[in-house]
């Protein structure tokens, strides 16, 4: 079990989330079903963004950026995929590269359970 020094060094860690972002969210009373509804989009919508930079970095370029000239890979739309979560499946779209030498280091090839999401956010940076 992991101390409380070490919790709060993570809560402290935790980036801040704009209050703006969250009235979108919340605009009234929450049942327990709409705040892990809620958690589900965020946590959809942040793995999307963080797979589409990986592959962003796997190219070496911006999506709508003009591609290099000597860069021969680009990107080939995306794959669906259901991971499992502590909260439940998860369906995500996985971007994918011409060449499919992509390989996600968020969720990797093959690999359908997604444990411990803030590890890896945490190792990433």
């Amino acid at each position: 079990m992991p101390s409380k020094t070490r919790k709060a060094a993570a809560a402290q860690a935790l980036p801040t989330i704009p209050k703006e972002l969250i009235d979108q969210f919340v605009n009234g009373p929450m049942s327990a079903e709409a705040v892990n509804a809620a958690s589900m989009a965020f946590k959809k919508a942040l793995i999307a963004r963080a797979l589409g930079a990986e592959l962003t970095h796997h190219l070496g370029y911006a999506p709508g950026a003009n591609k290099p000239t000597d860069a021969s890979n680009h990107r080939n739309g995306a794959t669906g995929k259901t991971v499992l979560t502590e909260d439940g499946p998860l369906r995500i779209e996985v971007p994918r590269d011409r060449a499919g030498s992509f390989e996600p280091l968020l969720i990797p090839k093959h690999e359908r359970r997604f444990t411990g999401f803030d590890d890896k956010i945490v190792a990433m940076a």
